[in-house]
C-alpha cells in the first residue's frame, strides 16, 4: 500500500508539473473521467453512482490524493506570484482524466492574468441589485473558465461586524438578508461556469488575529445573525464551502465538526465539498477529515504526511476517506454535467461587454451622501456652465482598485478619476493638485469654479493580512513543530507582519492630512465636491459640515474613473445605497480591537445597535440621495413563517429619470427603542411623473427564533410593525401592523427561516 502511496503521488506531481498546472492541461474532461460526465449528462447514471465508478478505479494513494493540494510545499513563498498565472490545482489525476478542483480566487474578478476588474465586493452591495451582480457572477465565472480554472472563491458572505475589518470590502455589508441575496445571485452567476465556493465559514470578521481568534457566540447570535447569509447561498447551489482560519468556542473550523457537518451538512443538507483556508487553515489531518473538511489546500502538507500511515493503521476510517472523496468526484462531475458545454476561448476576458458592465456596476454602486443647494441648484450633477474645474487629492490621478491581497486583479487597463473626468469633459479645464502641500493646494480650488477632492484608503489602509505573526508553521513539516527553527521562522513572521500593506483599520476616521486638506479647500472655494474611496465607513463629523456635497465611490474597478465622471456630470445618476450605517463615533459600534485573541459576536452591530442604544447615524444603513425625489406607499403585504411580499406604490416627483431602492422593514414596536430588520428590497427605475406597483419579496428570517434544542423556528415575540422607507427608518409612528398568517411552520417546525 505503501508503494501505491508513492506511486500516487508521484503520478499527482507529473499531472500538474512542478506546481500548479498550466491553463492548457486537463481543462477538457477526457477518459474514466469524462464518460463519467458524458454519462450523467445523459441521464444514464446519478453523479453518485459515476462517483463511486471512478473511486472504484482509484488506488488508495490516489483518493489520498484527493484530499490535498497537488503543490509540492516548497512553493509556499511562490504563491502570491504563482495565484496570478494559474489555477492551483488539487486531486488531478491525468491517467484517468480527473482534472481535480482548479482553483482561482477573485471577489472582484479573476486573479489569473490581465482579466476585468469589477467594483469591489461591498461596492457592488451598494446597487442592492441581485441580477446585477448575478451578471458579474455569470462574467467572472467565464473569464475563470477561459482561464483554464473550474472552481471559482469568488463568494465571500462574512458579515461586517465591524467597519475597521481589513477584508471589508470582500463583503456585502452588515445585513444578513442583504449578503444572502446578493451572495445568492453571484453563486448562480458564477455557476454557470465553474464550480463556486463561500468562505469563510463561519465567523470570519477580523485580519490580523485570523490565524488566532477565539470567537464566542451563542446560539441565537450564531443561526439569527451569523449563519442565514450562508445558508442562503448554499440554498442556491454553492458547490463548496471554505472553511475560516478562526475559531469558534475553542475549535479551529477546519476540526469543528459542530458546524461543518451538524449544522452544513445535517442541518442544511449541503452536499458539496468543503475546503481548507490555504495552508495554515488545516490543524490535523485526521481530526479535519473526520470534522467534515475535505480537502487541504494548496499544498501537500499534513494530509500529505500524515494520512497514509492513519488510513493503514486504523487512526482513520476507510469509510471516512472514501466519504470526502466521493463529496469531491460527486460535486465535479455533477456540475461539469450541468454547465454550460461550450469551453470559451479568451475572448470574453475584460472584452467590451465586460468592461461596460464594470462601468454599469460602478455607476450604479456609488453613494451620493450629501448635495446641498448652492445658490439656484444643488452643487450635483455639475452646472452645464462649468468651465474651469479642479481636481484635488493624492487619489485623484491613481485607478485605486483596493486590496493587494488574494483578491487582487490585474486589469489590462484602468480609469482613474480624474482621466475619467477629463474624456467627460474635453471642453471642460481641469487644473490639479495632489494636496500634499495644502496651501498651493487651496489657491488652486480659489482659482476654480468648482472643486472636487478625491481622498480616503487605499491598500496600505486596509486589506488582507497576508503575512501575521500568528500563523502555525508546525504544518510545514515536523523539524517546524518545536525547537530553534520554529521560534526563528515565528520570529520572522511576527517582524514582518509589521511592514506589510493592508490588514484592519487602526482607525475610522481619514487620514489627517486629508482632513487638512479638505478643511483648507473647503474654506478657499464654497462649491467643493468630497469623493471618498474606500472599503467600508468613513467618519465624517471633523468635517462633513464644511462641504456641500460628498459621493462614497468605493474601490470602484478599472471602469471607476468613467464611473465617477458620468454621475459628477450628469449623464447618470448616484445609484447606490449604503450596505452599512455611518455612525458620528466610533464609540456608537461594538468594540474592535484588532489584537484579541479571543472576541464575543452578539446579536447587537451595526444599525441595529445604534437603533437598540438610541443614537443617530450620520447616514443610516440603506441611505443614499439620487437627482430626482421618490415617493414610496406601503399599500398591503402577505406574510407567514416561511416569508412573503409587500406591494409598493412607488412615484418618481421629481423632473429627470432615477431609481430608487424600495426597502421594506419590520421591528418590535412594543419595546421602548425598535430595532429594524430589513425583511425585503427591489431596486425600480421610473421615468419623470411615472408611477408603478413594485412587488417585494420578504424574507420572514429576522422574524424569527431558534430553539437550540430542537432546531425549530417559531415567530419572535413582540408587537411587530412593518414599513417601506427609502433607509433603515428613524421613525416607526406610520408603520402598520406586520399581519401574519396562522399555521403556516411546518409539522415536523422545520420552518427554517431562510432567506428569500
Amino acid at each position: 500500500m505503501a508503494a501505491g502511496h508513492r506511486a500516487a503521488r508521484a503520478q499527482k506531481r507529473r499531472s500538474v508539473g512542478a506546481g500548479p498546472a498550466s491553463t492548457n492541461t486537463m481543462t477538457a474532461e477526457g477518459g474514466a473521467y469524462g464518460e463519467a460526465v458524458r454519462a450523467v449528462r445523459a441521464g444514464e447514471v446519478s453523479a453518485d453512482e459515476a462517483a463511486d465508478e471512478l473511486i472504484g478505479r482509484l488506488t488508495d494513494g490516489e483518493i489520498l490524493g484527493l484530499l490535498d493540494g497537488d503543490s509540492p510545499k516548497w512553493l509556499l513563498l511562490l504563491i502570491p506570484t504563482l495565484l496570478g498565472r494559474r489555477p492551483f490545482v488539487a486531486g488531478a489525476v491525468l491517467r484517468l482524466g480527473i482534472p481535480g478542483i482548479r482553483f482561482s480566487d477573485g471577489a472582484r474578478g479573476v486573479v489569473i492574468g490581465a482579466s476585468t476588474a469589477f467594483p469591489v465586493t461591498i461596492a457592488r452591495a451598494a446597487t442592492w441589485d441581485p441580477w446585477l451582480e448575478e451578471r458579474v457572477g455569470l462574467a467572472i465565472g467565464l473569464e475563470t473558465r477561459a482561464r483554464g480554472a473550474n472552481y471559482s472563491a469568488s463568494v465571500c458572505v462574512n458579515l461586517l461586524r465591524h467597519p475597521a475589518w481589513g477584508r471589508a470590502q470582500e463583503c456585502y455589508g452588515e445585513d444578513p438578508v442583504l449578503t444572502g441575496r446578493m451572495g445568492s445571485a453571484m453563486t448562480r452567476g458564477i455557476r454557470v461556469h465553474v464550480m463556486a465556493c463561500v468562505k469563510h465559514f463561519a465567523l470570519n470578521s477580523m485580519e490580523n488575529e485570523r490565524f488566532e481568534v477565539d470567537v464566542s457566540v451563542d446560539e441565537h447570535a450564531l443561526h439569527e445573525v451569523y449563519l442565514p447569509h450562508f445558508k442562503a447561498v448554499v440554498d442556491a447551489g454553492a458547490d463548496s464551502v471554505m472553511s475560516a482560519y478562526n475559531r469558534v468556542r475553542g475549535e479551529y473550523m477546519d476540526v469543528n465538526r459542530a458546524l461543518l457537518t451538524d449544522v452544513l451538512r445535517h442541518e442544511w443538507g449541503f452536499s458539496g465539498f468543503v475546503t481548507s483556508d490555504w495552508v495554515f487553515g488545516t490543524h490535523d489531518a485526521v481530526a479535519s477529515l473526520q470534522a467534515g473538511m475535505d480537502v487541504e489546500m494548496p499544498l501537500r502538507l499534513l494530509r500529505a504526511r500524515e494520512l497514509p500511515a492513519a488510513l493503514r493503521t486504523g487512526n482513520v476510517a476507510r469509510a471516512t476517506v472514501l466519504q470526502s472523496a466521493r463529496r469531491i468526484l460527486r460535486t465535479s462531475v455533477l456540475h461539469a454535467a450541468t454547465r454550460e458545454v461550450a469551453s470559451p476561448s479568451a475572448t470574453p476576458i475584460a472584452s467590451p461587454a465586460h468592461r461596460a458592465l464594470a462601468n454599469q456596476v460602478a455607476t450604479e454602486s456609488i453613494v451620493l451622501l450629501k448635495n446641498d443647494t448652492i445658490g439656484a441648484a444643488a452643487l450635483l450633477p455639475l452646472a452645464a456652465g462649468t468651465r474651469h474645474l479642479a481636481m484635488i487629492g493624492r487619489l485623484a490621478a491613481r485607478a485605486n482598485l483596493g486590496d493587494h491581497g488574494s483578491s487582487r486583479v490585474r486589469p489590462p487597463s484602468t480609469v482613474s478619476p480624474l482621466q475619467g473626468l477629463r474624456e467627460a469633459l474635453p471642453r471642460v479645464r481641469i487644473t490639479t493638485n495632489s494636496g500634499r502641500n495644502v496651501r498651493a493646494a487651496a489657491a488652486v480650488a480659489a482659482e476654480a469654479q468648482t472643486v472636487i477632492i478625491v481622498v480616503g484608503l487605499d491598500q496600505h489602509d486596509e486589506g488582507e493580512s497576508v503575512v501575521t505573526g500568528g500563523v502555525d508553521v508546525g504544518v510545514l513539516g515536523r523539524s517546524f513543530g518545536s525547537g530553534p527553527l520554529r521560534r526563528a521562522l515565528i520570529g520572522l513572521a511576527h517582524l514582518a507582519s509589521r511592514f506589510v500593506r493592508g490588514g484592519d483599520r487602526s482607525s475610522l476616521d481619514l487620514r489627517p492630512s486629508d482632513v487638512q486638506l479638505i478643511r483648507a479647500v473647503a474654506a478657499a472655494n464654497s462649491r467643493t465636491i468630497v469623493v471618498l474611496i474606500g472599503g467600508s465607513a468613513i467618519l465624517t463629523e471633523a468635517w462633513r459640515d464644511r462641504v456641500p456635497a460628498l459621493l462614497l465611490a468605493w474601490y470602484g474597478g478599472m471602469e471607476g474613473g468613467h464611473a465617477l465622471a458620468s454621475v459628477i456630470t450628469g449623464s447618470a445618476e448616484p445609484g447606490g445605497r449604503l450596505p452599512f450605517v455611518i455612525p458620528k463615533d466610533a464609540a456608537h459600534l461594538p468594540s474592535f480591537n484588532s489584537a484579541a485573541k479571543s472576541v464575543i459576536y452578539d446579536d447587537k452591530w451595526g444599525q441595529r445597535r445604534l437603533d437598540g442604544e438610541g443614537h443617530a447615524p450620520a447616514f443610516p444603513f440603506g441611505f443614499g440621495l439620487g437627482y430626482t425625489t421618490i415617493e414610496h406607499q406601503l399599500l398591503d403585504h402577505r406574510f407567514d413563517d416561511t416569508g412573503g411580499s409587500a406591494n409598493v406604490l412607488v412615484t418618481n416627483t421629481g423632473d429627470r429619470e432615477g431609481s430608487t431602492v424600495v426597502q421594506v422593514y419590520a421591528a418590535d414596536v412594543s419595546i421602548r427603542r425598535p430595532v429594524a430588520q430589513l425583511l425585503g428590497f427591489r431596486k425600480v427605475t421610473l421615468q419623470p411623473g411615472a408611477e408603478t406597483t413594485v412587488q417585494v419579496t420578504l424574507d420572514a428570517g429576522p422574524t424569527l427564533q431558534r430553539d437550540p434544542a430542537t432546531r425549530r423556528w417559531s415567530p419572535r415575540a413582540g408587537d411587530w410593525a412593518l414599513l417601506a422607507a427609502q433607509h433603515s427608518p428613524v421613525s416607526w409612528a406610520d408603520a402598520g401592523p406586520l399581519r401574519r398568517a396562522e399555521g403556516s411552520i411546518d409539522e415536523d417546525g422545520s420552518s427554517d427561516g431562510r432567506l428569500a
